[in-house]
């Protein structure tokens, strides 16, 4: 666990702010100066004791949250996905911010605590938000739903230390049924008012949600992940046999009852939603074609890149972008002697056998093998950069089987705040002849290190920082770090073959070319198959994962935005301080200030960077 590490950026925020009050301070003498912090040092443990109580009541409404942060409270329940229970949320978190703002004063605390404040505000504000258009969102997406998410919760997250912790696992695969049920209604309830998914998010659906009541206990053939492992986890009890042989008792019938049951009626909600999505005009196309799409993007826009930008503005900044990267990416075909235009250099690294892994278990295995071996060296160099590292264990595992149609092609889930679970860097291996070896090395430190674990796991090990900012984020923050380690692993020397380099461009270019298709599909009403040749003439995709990403923004609006927008405002950041810090600046100083207040929205990070620049640099105060 580490403290807070923006005090000096904190003070300086202080000196902008208000320095005749400091200077007459000095005057009053050190008495009234010592009584006058006590008082503000008193009132700031009072409002970190709110924030807590704040966040345990928040968490208290879902329990496989709690089951996240380590927490074995309502350890047999899942959650309330119901529309009166989102409402009991915001309901909550409105009468918390009422309540902070009727009992403290931002005056009578110290700089970090208003930084809490204004923070606390502003997850209230996207609350509210998202409240909003909450029955606009596709609950079944081409990069995942809520069928396939349950079975990773139990095996990642379910831990058995005890026959209790063993019969609330069989308490959850009973209570599966209800949230099953609930998933089903909300799906013809929104299809009833013209929400409903594309076309081609049904068949991988279908069969994903399929796949998770195949196999043994319910038919003949290899065990099914969830039974394999409740299995596993009872087998390591220490407990009697008898003890045992109830419990494998009591989870094959759960099994096979309550939770096969509720996936049944999910399968039968999608086969009758399906129809009508066959039938639908635009079928396929952006969130224009539901009723007030373009509120509803404006406000996706709004929540993703924590900015007031407009889909035109953010499709112009992905068209300079895209022309940016592709003159860079020129630069590195002279230097290796590729004779042809870009897209011959595209189509020769996705033909050339050179730059593939065999579509085998040891081409499989071998793409792991790099991905762990990059994430070691930023792990050797690591302390050159930065001043401080994550605890955490990271991982590298590919996505299971059962999930592959459905699951991204790579991405990270945090680690338990108590140790028993590491960081995990996913990847998909479904199709070893869509991967491009090229890319390998951009991707494993965007997801691993210095990107996401970084950030993400660095953030939940702080010392004094309120809960909700520790286990809290946004994503053009998260995103835009993970983008801006893509970079930044170049500058700390690897990249070495241009042809590595040339993939490091790639996948900033695929970020690039997200702004241009996520607003095209969405404000400018381009077809899913406009958005696939824009993404095919401007990016080294393989057909799979462009057709994967196009998917993924038509069922997930604004969200791909967020990577480029919170890159590009990082990179202006530490432009904006080397600039005016000259000798001054020091790299490792500059990532602990954007590290260190955890995920904030951009706006945020702009002021904690300038008073950084204000208060001339230097590295920030533990």
């Amino acid at each position: 666990m580490r403290r807070l590490l923006v005090s000096t950026v904190a003070a300086a925020a202080v000196l902008a702010v208000a320095p005749a009050a400091l200077a007459q301070d000095a005057h009053a003498g050190h008495a009234d100066h010592a009584a006058h912090q006590a008082a503000a040092q008193s009132e700031d443990a009072r409002l970190a004791a709110f924030f807590e109580q704040a966040f345990q009541e928040r968490i208290a409404l879902s329990p496989q949250t709690m089951t996240s942060l380590g927490i074995k409270r309502d350890y047999g329940r899942l959650d309330d996905g119901t529309d009166a229970a989102a409402e009991r949320s915001l309901a909550l978190a409105e009468a918390q911010l009422a309540r902070m703002k009727a009992d403290f004063d931002p005056a009578r605390v110290g700089a970090d605590s208003r930084m809490s404040m204004r923070l606390f505000e502003y997850g209230v504000e996207q609350a509210r938000l998202q409240n909003r258009w909450r029955d606009w969102g596709f609950q079944f997406a081409a990069n995942g739903n809520p069928t396939t998410g349950l079975p990773v919760f139990m095996i990642n997250q379910h831990r058995i230390d005890s026959v209790e912790d063993a019969e609330a696992y069989v308490s959850r695969l009973r209570d599966s049924e209800r949230v099953m049920q609930e998933i089903a209604a909300e799906l013809r309830q929104r299809a009833a008012a013209g929400v409903v998914s594309p076309n081609f998010v049904f068949a991988p659906s279908i069969e994903n949600t399929r796949n998770i009541i195949a196999g043994a206990p319910f038919e003949a053939g290899a065990d099914n992940p969830v039974w394999a492992d409740f299995q596993r986890k009872v087998g390591a009890l220490q407990a009697d046999e008898a003890t045992r042989a109830r419990l494998l008792a009591e989870g094959r019938a759960a099994l096979t009852g309550e939770w096969k049951r509720g996936y049944e009626h999910v399968l039968a909600a999608l086969a009758e939603v399906q129809q009508r999505a066959a039938a639908m005009p635009d079928r396929d196309a952006g969130v224009w074609r539901l009723p007030d799409g373009e509120a509803y993007y404006n406000a996706r826009l709004r929540l993703s890149t924590t900015t007031d930008l407009t889909a035109d503005q953010i499709h112009e900044i992905g068209l300079a972008e895209v022309a940016r990267i592709h003159a860079e990416m020129q630069t590195i075909m002279d230097q290796v002697g590729f004779q042809g235009s870009l897209q011959e250099m595209f189509a020769h690294l996705k033909t050339d056998p050179r730059f593939q892994y065999p579509n085998t278990p040891e081409g499989k295995e071998q793409y792991l093998a790099d991905s762990r071996a990059f994430i070691a060296q930023v792990m050797e160099a690591a302390p050159r950069w930065f001043s401080d590292l994550p605890e955490a264990a990271l991982e590298v595992r590919a996505v299971e089987p059962w999930r592959e149609a459905t699951a991204s092609i790579a991405f990270y889930n945090a680690p338990a705040p108590d140790g028993s679970r590491p960081g995990i860097y996913y990847v998909n291996l479904s199709d070893m002849t869509q991967v491009l070896k090229p890319q390998i090395e951009g991707i494993s430190y965007h997801e691993g290190a210095p990107g996401h674990h970084f950030q993400i796991a660095y953030a939940q090990e702080m010392e004094g920082l309120p809960s909700f900012r520790r286990f809290g984020g946004y994503g053009a923050y998260a995103e835009g770090w993970g983008l801006y380690a893509e970079r930044l692993g170049k500058e700390m020397g690897f990249y070495e073959d241009p042809y590595s380099d040339f993939g490091r461009l790639s996948t900033e270019l695929w970020r690039a070319v997200r702004l241009v298709t996520d607003t095209g599909l969405h404000a400018k009403r381009w077809s899913r198959e406009q958005a696939i040749d824009y993404f095919r003439q401007n990016s080294l995709l393989s057909e799979r994962d462009i057709v994967k990403e196009v998917e993924r923004y038509i069922t997930n609006p604004g969200q791909a935005t967020s990577y480029k927008i919170g890159e590009l405002k990082i990179m202006e950041l530490r432009q904006r301080a080397q600039a005016a810090l000259g000798d001054r600046f020091h790299i490792r100083d500059f990532h602990a200030v954007v590290l260190g207040s955890g995920s904030v929205p951009l706006d945020v990070l702009e002021d904690q960077v300038d008073a950084w620049i204000a208060a001339g640099g230097g590295a920030p105060a533990a």
